[in-house]
C-alpha cells in the first residue's frame, strides 16, 4: 500500500503502536495460509550498523562547559552545586557531524532537576543573554520527578510537541495535533520509567517523523510539517537545566545514520 501524506503514515503508525499492545492469536493469510511473522521488538543492545560516539573515559568529540561537564567511571557527567549553579540551560554538544536521518540510543540517569537529549538541534550564538554552549530544536525531554520525561520538547522553540503517550502532527504553520494515544492508562508509560536510576532513550528520527522510545516502550512520536520551524538535520547534545543542584550521567551513546 502506497501512501505519500505523511498524515496517513502517522496515523497507521500510531494505529499500529496501539494494536501492538494487545497481542491476538496468530492469524493466516487465507484458507490454508501460514501464520504471518510477527514483528519483533527492537533490542537496545543491537549495535549492528552503530557508531559509538564516547569512547568512555574523555570527553573527545564532545564540547561542553568545563565547569560542569566531565568524563568519569564510563559516562558523560554533567553536575552541578550550591556553589556552582546552572544559570542558564547549558549544553554539551557532540562535534561528529549534524545528522538527518538516524537512530540514536543512549542511557541516562538523573539525580535531580530537568534534562534532555538535543537532535536535530542548532548552536545559538553567544551573546549578552546566550551562553557558549546553548542549543535550539528537539528534545527528548528527561526530568527527576518523570513528569515530562518521554515527551517530545522543542527547546527555545514552540514547546511541548508531544506529550508522553501522545502521536501527533503538526501540519504547516499550526500547532500540534493529537492523532493517536500510545497508552491505555494515563500513567502507564510513566511506571516503565526507573527514578534515579539507568533508564535507556532509543530515538528514530527519519523524514519529518521521530519517535522516541523509552526503557522499550513507545512515549511518543511527533510528524513535523511546520516547513519554517521543523528541522530535518542538526546536532546532537545533553542539557543541564537551571534550577537546584543535580547530576546527570550518560553512557552507551550510539547513533545509526539511515
Amino acid at each position: 500500500m502506497l501512501m505519500k501524506h505523511p498524515l496517513a503514515i502517522a496515523v497507521m503508525t500510531a494505529a499500529t503502536l496501539t494494536a501492538q499492545a494487545v497481542p491476538g492469536p496468530p492469524q493466516g493469510r487465507g484458507r490454508g495460509g501460514a501464520p504471518p511473522i510477527r514483528p519483533e521488538p527492537l533490542a537496545m543492545a543491537d549495535h549492528a550498523g552503530f557508531e559509538s560516539l564516547f569512547d568512555g573515559s574523555s570527553l573527545k568529540g564532545w564540547d561542553g562547559d568545563p565547569a560542569f561537564w566531565r568524563a568519569a567511571n564510563g559516562a558523560l557527567i554533567g553536575q552541578s552545586s550550591a556553589e556552582n549553579p546552572v544559570k542558564q540551560n547549558t549544553f554539551l554538544i557532540w562535534r561528529g557531524g549534524a545528522p538527518r536521518d538516524f537512530e540514536l540510543k543512549v542511557e541516562y540517569r538523573l539525580s535531580a532537576t530537568n534534562s534532555g537529549v538535543q537532535i536535530r538541534s542548532v548552536q545559538l550564538p553567544a551573546g549578552p543573554d546566550i551562553g557558549r554552549w546553548v542549543m535550539q530544536g528537539y528534545q527528548a525531554d528527561i526530568d527527576a520527578d518523570n513528569q515530562y520525561t518521554g515527551q517530545i520538547y522543542e527547546e527555545r522553540g514552540r514547546g511541548f510537541l508531544a506529550l508522553r503517550g501522545q502521536a501527533t502532527y503538526i501540519p504547516d504553520g499550526g500547532r500540534p495535533k493529537v492523532i493517536g494515544n500510545l497508552q491505555q492508562a494515563p500513567d502507564e508509560l510513566k511506571a516503565l520509567i526507573k527514578t534515579g536510576d539507568w533508564n535507556q532513550i532509543h530515538v528514530i528520527a527519519r523524514g519529518s517523523t521521530i519517535i522516541q522510545i523509552l526503557n522499550g516502550a513507545v512515549m511518543s512520536m511527533v510528524v513535523d510539517e511546520d516547513l519554517k520551524n521543523r528541522q530535518l538535520g542538526g546536532l546532537i547534545g545533553f542539557q543541564m537545566h537551571v534550577g537546584p543542584p543535580m547530576k546527570v550521567e550518560f553512557r552507551n551513546i550510539w547513533l545509526k545514520r539511515l
